[in-house]
């Protein structure tokens, strides 16, 4: 087990260890139960498609036949399959009965996002989600802040690669800063390609934004027809100067406004990436026993207050893959009482931001950098 991890459904008497995950079978939700599993919780697969829970159980049922527990401390229960439509609410709680918390895996987010976090509420259990959608986690912001607060709940929307990680790097870069002038957030993805969740959920939002975009400036969301402009962004090695596409807005809006005092908050995405993505194309391939990818990526993360700068940056394997070790670390904090506020909250505001990616350091390499000299506008 890695830096970090608990013990979770491993000598815990009493505790416990079923973490629900809806869209179980979906891309991430694969990644997110195999990383359940390696750090000794039970998943209860949940979602839609009936006969992709089964096979999914199936398929993990004949996995541990065939190979035992496995040395890492992977869970030897069998976990078990529920279907539940977040139509249907009495189904929702049917799933949901006897877990410690549940993870939402299933996009669009806009669909889904809403009936889990009630679904969470009354059963009285922890939410997390891994949203990439703006408008999605913005919703739950509003719409569950002041419900979520009154239970004493703790609702971590955005939990993922996108959103979550760049919150957790801008807090960690920040430091005993309070307040900042601007943060930037640049991605250097070496490809982008994306799964049928991330296209499916990309639609909702430019129909939900009627095709406009969305920009963090003068500390709120606005929209603009305006077209993006291409820049030249100074990555540190090994990436280097790197053509991006700037305003490439992603839910780092959402989160780092949350609870940070930044009235200008911007993301940039490498061009090659984008145009993957804007080409559609081929799902991710596996090149590896993890299943991962073999798509690479370098997040760096600015923020300037008058005229000085702080630097914090990762690097990493396949996008979608490092979101599930963030989503479960972020459940075993909560269920392990490792938070710092309750009610809907960001990873920065609700989890101690620099512990949290050391303890994901079989998964994320990071540097910080204290008052560096860099040019922020790339």
């Amino acid at each position: 087990m890695g830096a970090g991890q608990s013990n979770a459904g491993q000598g815990n008497a009493g505790r416990n260890d079923v973490v629900a995950v809806y869209g179980a079978y979906g891309h991430t939700g694969r990644f997110v139960v195999a990383e359940l599993r390696e750090r000794g919780y039970v998943p209860l697969l949940v979602g839609r498609d009936e006969d992709k829970l089964r096979a999914l159980a199936e398929e993990l049922a004949a996995g541990e036949s065939a190979g035992g527990e496995s040395a890492g401390g992977e869970s030897s229960r069998a976990p078990e399959a529920r279907q539940a439509s977040v139509d249907d609410p009495g189904s929702l709680d049917r799933a949901l009965h006897g877990a410690a918390a549940v993870i939402n895996c299933a996009g669009p987010f806009a669909s889904t996002a809403a009936p889990l976090v009630e679904a969470a509420l009354r059963a009285g259990i922890p939410y997390v989600d891994v949203a990439a959608e703006i408008e999605a986690n913005r919703d739950t912001f509003e719409q569950f802040a002041e419900r979520a607060r009154e239970a004493e709940a703790v609702v971590v929307p955005a939990m993922a690669f996108f959103g979550g990680l760049g919150d957790l790097l801008v807090t960690t870069a920040m430091g005993d800063w309070t307040t900042a002038d601007e943060v930037h957030v640049a991605y250097g993805l070496s490809s982008w390609h994306p799964t049928g969740g991330t296209l499916a959920s990309g639609t909702v939002s430019h129909e939900r934004r009627d095709g406009r975009r969305v920009r963090f400036t003068g500390g709120e969301l606005t929209y603009h027809d305006d077209a993006l402009p291409t820049l030249e962004w100074s990555f540190p090695e090994p990436l280097g100067p790197q053509e991006v596409i700037g305003e490439f807005t992603m839910a780092d809006v959402i989160t780092v406004p949350s609870h940070l005092a930044v009235p200008e908050v911007r993301t940039y995405m490498a061009a090659k990436a984008a145009a993957d993505l804007a080409a559609g194309g081929s799902a991710p391939t596996a090149v590896d026993e993890r299943g991962r990818s073999a798509q690479t990526f370098l997040v760096d993360v600015l923020v300037r207050s008058g005229d000085e700068a702080r630097r914090a940056v990762v690097t990493g394997q396949d996008i979608y893959a490092v979101s599930a070790p963030l989503a479960v670390e972020a459940v075993d904090r909560v269920l392990t009482g490792r938070t710092r506020a309750t009610g809907v909250v960001s990873a920065g505001a609700v989890f101690d931001a620099p512990d949290f990616l050391r303890a994901l350091s079989a998964h994320l390499k990071l540097d910080v950098g204290v008052d560096v000299d860099v040019d922020v506008e790339g």
